[in-house]
């Protein structure tokens, strides 16, 4: 097979609209796997939220979480590698939100923290339960004992690309990504999923023209790219299309068995 590691992005292109995983999906990992492929998520999920996925397809091996920020082993959730964020110069944006009522979390590998979790909006509590994930309150920034790797904001489409635009006079010191329509995260510069995957391929022997990604997203083109062959989900906005050597099909019409299917088994 030509492909010996192979990188799935989760929402939007291995799960379909619904957040289910497709039994044509599954079947199609499980063959690529049989045959010697090696499956990753790369994701900007946390660990805690999508290893089960890893856990449902009878797979070990690794997830690449919070869009590359953090590099995890499924049995025994060691992290591997994670690059840490300057907690402190979040303040100016966690006052924006504030002062906005906009939405917000911060992450580490597998914990992730909120404003106050008894005040969460019935949006915000939808969404966690959706995503099944659970925050605490947000300490103090010298109560943390483990890196942080991840701010995430979420509100209206509408707002976020106000806030885009306003963050993008300021000075930059993150990897600020459009995630999806109502998020956007912030991560050490140097996070990236291209960047984890790029990593992981190195630890593991690979050399970059094993490697097939498939991903739906802005936030999916670092690894898209950096992919020996990199595939777009038919649901994928423009941009992301343009910057994939190949399309397959949508999410909910289980594209990536069909990328599966004519990359690797074929």
């Amino acid at each position: 097979m030509r492909y010996k590691l192979i990188a799935l992005d989760v929402d939007g292109t291995l799960l379909n609209d619904d957040h289910h995983l497709s039994d044509e999906n599954k079947e199609a990992i499980a063959e690529v796997t049989r045959l010697g492929g090696q499956i990753v998520l790369c994701t900007g999920r946390s660990p805690q939220n999508s290893i089960p996925f890893m856990e449902e397809m009878g797979l070990s091996g690794y997830v690449l979480g919070h869009n590359g920020a953090a590099t995890v082993r499924v049995n025994d959730r060691k992290v591997l590698h994670q690059f840490g964020l300057d907690a402190r110069g979040l303040d100016p944006y966690i006052d924006y939100c504030r002062q906005r009522d906009i939405h917000f979390d911060v992450n580490t590998a597998f914990d992730m923290y909120v404003d106050n979790v008894e005040n969460l909006t019935q949006e915000a509590n939808f969404m966690y339960e959706h995503f099944r994930i659970m925050p605490a309150s947000l300490p103090a920034w010298d109560d943390f004992r483990e890196p942080i790797v991840k701010f995430t904001v979420f509100t209206q489409s509408d707002i976020l690309d106000e806030a885009q635009r306003e963050w993008g006079t300021w000075t930059q010191q993150y990897n600020i990504l459009r995630s999806g329509e109502f998020f956007v995260d912030f991560m050490h510069p140097e996070a990236s999923k291209g960047n984890a995957l790029m990593n992981l391929a190195v630890q593991l022997g690979i050399p970059q023209e094993e490697v097939l990604s498939i991903g739906n997203y802005y936030n999916d083109i670092s690894m898209l790219t950096y992919a020996g062959l990199g595939v777009a989900m038919d649901n994928s906005p423009l941009e992301v299309k343009a910057a994939a050597n190949a399309v397959t099909g949508t999410n909910n019409d289980s594209g990536v068995r069909d990328a599966l299917v004519k990359y690797c088994l074929s």
